[in-house]
Order: structure tokens, then C-alpha cells, then sequence
């Protein structure tokens, strides 16, 4: 009974989506269905990071791929792990609606307070060795102390797998979703509460073991792209990229100027992943040199991958001016988001290699 409202609740939640019009499940249409049966039957709930997506159809089938495969599909990693690496890296994203969420699925499923030092980014108050150090090296700079990875090689595929998907999909949150998927009415006292209950809904969902690859068919083959190829230790995971980076690259090619995808690809590509500062100026001064009737595009696009919190209601609107609907928002936002994730993905690649393996290693 307490599962049925609060699945009922999440998808009455689909109404708190900035910028687009929603897509809720009694009106979808087929290509839409296709990925919200799957999305709430295999993750429990109708996932509004994922739902967002839903007025482009094709990136809605992309983003779902990508989590489904990387976090909710059997692996070599628990479930346990995975959910600590998405929330550890949602934290460093200054995303604390995935953080809640996943936090919260990590709770449902160990006992203790890992979970919540996790959350909070306490790193050595984590009592679970393996899942400490697997956060602390996400949170650190790898490739700066010289640390070797703390998961087997065979298991680098999917660390990385589920690291990327969530620096896609915080960048996604964080434009059009609250800062939680708790109410914002709801009282300080009764937020742990509430975080209990979403776990312990999550949790007969994380504990099922979804086969790998099922949902690969929703969308076509494509070939793996080379800063991808940290995703061959896992066939499922390296289809799953491929397929979604060409999707999204597709839609992108429809809307999104050559020159805006030009400088934006190469901002990012130069890109070491710190936050560019509080002041939006920056993006202003990198689409200073576009077309005039470029610029807006390219600095939510910027924005959307570097700073994705700055992104707001004027960004949004300037973008708009040029191009109204729903699925190009998506669209842009969704190819920005996914070239910053595959460059974080690469460096997290980089880092992941042991020692010996590292230029100059022994």
C-alpha cells in the first residue's frame, strides 16, 4: 500500500519540471511507453531524471539505456556500490536531488550510516572499507597522488560506466528538476523520514538482478566512439554508450548550429572539469566571437556542461527566442551534458589505469 501512493506520488512529481511540458504516463504516446514501463517496473519508480526526457523521445530512450545498463543491470559490482559511486558523484556535482535519491537507495539496501556520511561527503566516517575508498577516489584527483583504482580492472567498466552517467544526468537534474524529490513543504524534522521511505520503496527494485542488455534494443547499433573505449570490459555498457552517444549526437546535428558545436566541443575538450567560478561572465566572453543569433544557444550549452546550476530562467528564455520547442531544449542540453560526461569519463579512464600502465609508470 505505502509502495502503490508513493509511486503514485513520484509520478505526480513529473508536474515540478522546469522549462518543458511534462509527458505523464496516461497520455504518452508509444515511443514514450516503451521506455516508462521498463524505467518503473526495473527501477521502481517512474524516475523524473529520466522522464524529463520524454518530449524528445529518442533521448528519453538514450538516458534510460545508459542508467538501466550501467546501475540497475546485474554486474560484477553490487548494487550497493554502484548507487554509492552515483551518489558520490551527484555530490560533486552539487546535485542533492540525485544525491537524496540514491543515498536513499543505498540506504534501503546496507544497514548503518554509510549512506549518510556518503551523502554528506564524510568520506572517512564511511565504516565499509571497499565503498570508502571507491568514494574517496572518486572525490580526489587520481591522477594528481598517483592512487591505484580500488576495484579490480574487470570492474572498471562499470565504475566509470555509472560515474558518466551520472555527470549526464546531474547536468540534466540540476536545469529542470528541484533541488529534491521531497516536497518542498515538507518540514526539516520529517525529510529523514521521508528519505527512509524512498529507500525502502526503492529497495525490492534494486535488490531484483535486471540481465544485462535487455534494453539495448530500444535503440540502433552504433560503433563505439574512441574516448569510449574505457567501456569494453563490459559488452552490455560499451552498446549501451554507443548507442545513446549516437543518438544524442544525432538529435544535436539536427538543432544545434556547426559553429555552436564547434566552440562548445572545444571548450569542453580543454575542460579539466573545475568549476568555471560563481560569475556567469565567462560563458558570455567564449560566445562573444558567434553570430549573434548563436550566442544564446551556445551559452546554454556551455553553461548546461560546465555549470549546469547557473543555468535559469534567462538562459533558458534567450535560447527559447530562437528555437521554442521542447524536444530542441532537450536535445541541447541533453548533447551538452553527455560530451561533459564522456570528457569527465575519459579522465576518470585515465586514472583508472594502474600505475604501471601510467606513462612514466613502472
Amino acid at each position: 500500500m505505502v509502495n502503490r501512493f508513493a509511486r503514485a506520488a513520484v509520478r505526480r512529481s513529473l508536474g515540478r519540471v522546469r522549462y518543458l511540458r511534462p509527458v505523464f504516463p496516461s497520455s504518452a504516446p508509444p515511443a514514450v511507453r516503451r521506455v516508462y514501463d521498463p524505467l518503473e517496473r526495473e527501477f521502481g519508480v517512474l524516475a523524473p531524471p529520466v522522464a524529463l526526457h520524454a518530449p524528445a523521445p529518442r533521448a528519453l530512450a538514450a538516458a534510460w539505456v545508459i542508467l538501466r545498463e550501467t546501475l540497475v543491470a546485474r554486474g560484477r559490482c553490487t548494487r550497493a556500490a554502484r548507487e554509492a559511486v552515483a551518489a558520490a558523484v551527484s555530490v560533486g556535482n552539487a546535485c542533492p536531488y540525485c544525491v537524496d535519491v540514491h543515498a536513499s537507495t543505498m540506504q534501503g539496501l546496507v544497514r548503518g550510516s554509510d549512506a549518510a556520511a556518503v551523502a554528506a561527503d564524510r568520506v572517512d566516517s564511511i565504516g565499509d572499507p571497499g565503498v570508502r575508498e571507491l568514494v574517496r577516489w572518486l572525490r580526489d584527483d587520481a591522477s594528481a597522488t598517483g592512487d591505484a583504482p580500488p576495484f579490480p580492472a574487470e570492474a572498471a567498466s562499470e565504475v566509470i560506466g555509472v560515474a558518466v552517467t551520472f555527470h549526464y544526468l546531474n547536468r540534466m537534474v540540476n536545469v529542470f528538476l528541484d533541488a529534491s524529490p521531497m516536497p518542498a513543504v515538507l518540514p526539516g524534522r520529517l525529510r529523514g523520514g521521508a528519505r527512509r521511505l524512498l529507500g525502502v520503496l526503492l529497495r525490492p527494485a534494486a535488490r531484483r538482478a535486471a540481465a544485462p542488455g535487455d534494453a539495448l534494443d530500444l535503440l540502433p547499433t552504433a560503433p563505439l566512439p574512441p574516448d569510449l573505449g574505457w567501456a569494453t570490459g563490459t559488452p552490455t555498457v560499451a552498446a549501451a554508450f554507443a548507442r545513446a552517444s549516437a543518438t544524442v549526437d544525432e538529435l544535436a546535428d539536427a538543432v544545434v548550429p556547426t559553429p555552436v558545436r564547434d566552440l562548445v566541443g572545444e571548450r569542453i575538450a580543454a575542460w579539466d572539469g573545475s568549476p568555471p567560478g560563481l560569475s556567469r561572465a565567462w560563458a558570455a566572453d567564449a560566445v562573444a566571437a558567434l553570430p549573434p543569433g548563436h550566442r544564446a544557444t551556445a551559452r546554454l550549452a556551455l553553461l548546461t556542461a560546465m555549470a549546469s546550476y547557473q543555468v535559469d530562467d534567462a538562459v533558458v528564455d534567450d535560447h527559447r527566442r530562437r528555437a521554442p520547442g521542447d524536444a530542441d531544449l532537450v536535445a541541447v542540453t541533453a548533447w551538452a551534458s553527455l560530451t561533459a560526461a564522456r570528457q569527465l569519463g575519459a579522465r576518470l579512464a585515465r586514472d583508472a589505469r594502474r600505475p604501471a600502465d601510467r606513462p612514466g609508470g613502472g
